[in-house]
């Protein structure tokens, strides 16, 4: 396969996984986060209402949620450890599922595809909270992480592919965005765009060999897979964080939540 064919489809995924990124980091529809900047969190306004969402601010501001006070204050270490830690954690669960069904899974590539989704969606929140949210080297990290394939500079990454279309057609991104379960649905669709690239899947960082025999084990295998997908998932940023560091300039930029 070729690198133009393997960027294209890396592309149509980033155009899915940068409305969730959005949606998580950067959104504040009620408010809730930016109460946890006032010193009681609270707008002024009084009632029941108001306490609710001060209690919510508080539970935000605790779990270091991107744009809140806790948010502003950490590094760009810990914030790419929030990333890999509560939202990779999340979405692995998923990942780790196929695994309850032990050898027969290893049948299908719904896990390595699944994982290779994740690992994707982490990379491109590393890539933001370095200051990277132009497209084409968000790509390029995710070719040489993931694919072991270093597109040049300047190279075209731009050649829609059908799923690609497709997504733009129907308005994936923005649909995605919408939805309560923004997380999920995004690595699910991003699951879908990636099956065109199936011969790149054995590229990614993987689990440990010990995780990967557990996971022939019907039941265990499940949380086998869990932990192992975990560590394969560090490991992934790890080489995210080394690819951009490596390409930098100047010091690593923080987003602002």
């Amino acid at each position: 396969m070729g690198d133009q064919r393997v960027a294209g489809v890396l592309r149509a995924a980033v155009r899915v996984i940068d409305p969730m990124l959005e949606l998580l980091a950067d959104r504040d529809p009620l408010g809730i986060k930016k109460r946890t900047f006032t010193e009681s969190g609270s707008t002024g306004s009084t009632g029941s209402v108001d306490t609710a969402l001060n209690a919510v601010a508080k539970v935000f501001d605790a779990a270091d949620t991107p744009g809140t006070k806790a948010w502003e204050s950490m590094t760009v270490d810990q914030r790419v450890n929030w990333w890999v830690r509560r939202v990779g954690g999340i979405s692995t669960v998923a990942v780790a599922f196929p695994g309850i069904f032990g050898v027969l899974a290893r049948r299908l590539p719904l896990g390595d595809v699944l994982g290779f989704a994740n690992q994707a969606i982490v990379l491109v929140a590393v890539a933001r909270e370095y200051g990277i949210d132009d497209r084409d080297e968000q790509v390029r990290l995710l070719a040489s992480v993931l694919c072991n394939r270093e597109l040049p500079v300047g190279a075209s990454v731009d050649a829609p592919t059908p799923q690609e279309a497709a997504e733009v057609e129907t308005g994936e991104s923005r649909r995605l965005s919408r939805s309560p379960f923004a997380l999920l649905s995004t690595l699910w669709s991003v699951t879908k765009i990636l099956r065109a690239v199936t011969d790149e899947l054995d590229k990614r960082p993987r689990s440990r060999t010990v995780y990967r025999w557990l996971g022939n084990l019907p039941v265990v295998g499940a949380v086998a897979g869990y932990f192992g997908e975990r560590g394969a998932l560090v490991r992934a940023a790890k080489l995210g964080r080394t690819w951009i560091e490596r390409r930098s300039t100047s010091a690593p930029v923080v987003r602002k939540g």
